[in-house]
């Protein structure tokens, strides 16, 4: 009975310890690399892979970040300009205000982010970001205020997840300081936008702005 007992016991321990061991080895070995290709932000690929520079390594997403911030200010900083002299409402003259000084500011910083680690920004807007500018400069009077700030409104609250997600991951320090730039940003913006109270929260929803 003593011998079937600690067999018994044995054999219970033994399947308790492969279990543990079964949990751990995931967790420590292949853990890490697969929550870090799970959390990894989206973007264009470059198929430059990992560079290493003076200020860390410098990944994909760092890039697409660097290009995105680049292309934000190329239409921004027009809208905002826009706003400025089309605006009715104090708050859209606001809005737009705070625009062309924000983007200003950061599109200068993210020049000599790019030039610092070697990436190729772009130099005019995206074929989308040209056609919501081109909806904005058709649209009359109030049309037109509610325009901006939808358009611009759900561009924010589409970035802003971006910019927190680079921010929590990239291990280059240039990058890290302009998402840290880019976050006081487009929280700013998202503010002031908020604050003409023309935003229809119901159609931030999917959080891509419209096309047509």
């Amino acid at each position: 009975m003593a011998t079937r007992y600690t067999i018994g016991s044995g054999v219970v321990i033994t399947a308790l310890a492969l279990t543990l061991i079964a949990l751990l080895i995931p967790v420590d070995r292949f853990g890490g690399s697969a929550s870090a290709a799970t959390a990894a932000p989206a973007g264009d690929d470059d198929g430059l892979g990992t560079m290493s520079t003076a200020y860390g390594p410098l990944t994909a997403a760092d890039r697409d970040f660097i290009r995105k911030v680049r292309l934000a200010g190329l239409w921004e900083l027009p809208a905002g300009r826009q706003a400025q002299q089309r605006g009715t409402r104090p708050p859209i003259r606001t809005a737009g205000d705070h625009l062309v000084e924000g983007h200003t500011k950061l599109d200068r910083e993210v020049i000599q982010v790019g030039q610092a680690l070697g990436v190729d920004l772009p130099n005019q807007p995206s074929a989308q970001q040209q056609e919501w500018l081109g909806q904005m400069t058709r649209a009359k009077g109030d049309e037109y205020e509610r325009l901006f700030i939808k358009l611009l409104r759900r561009a924010h609250g589409k970035v802003f997840g971006l910019v927190a997600v680079i921010r929590a991951q990239t291990r280059n320090s240039m990058v890290r300081a302009l998402a840290t730039s880019a976050n006081t940003t487009v929280l700013d913006h998202i503010t002031v936008l908020e604050d003409s109270g023309l935003v229809d929260f119901d159609s931030l929803s999917d959080n891509v702005p419209p096309t047509k």
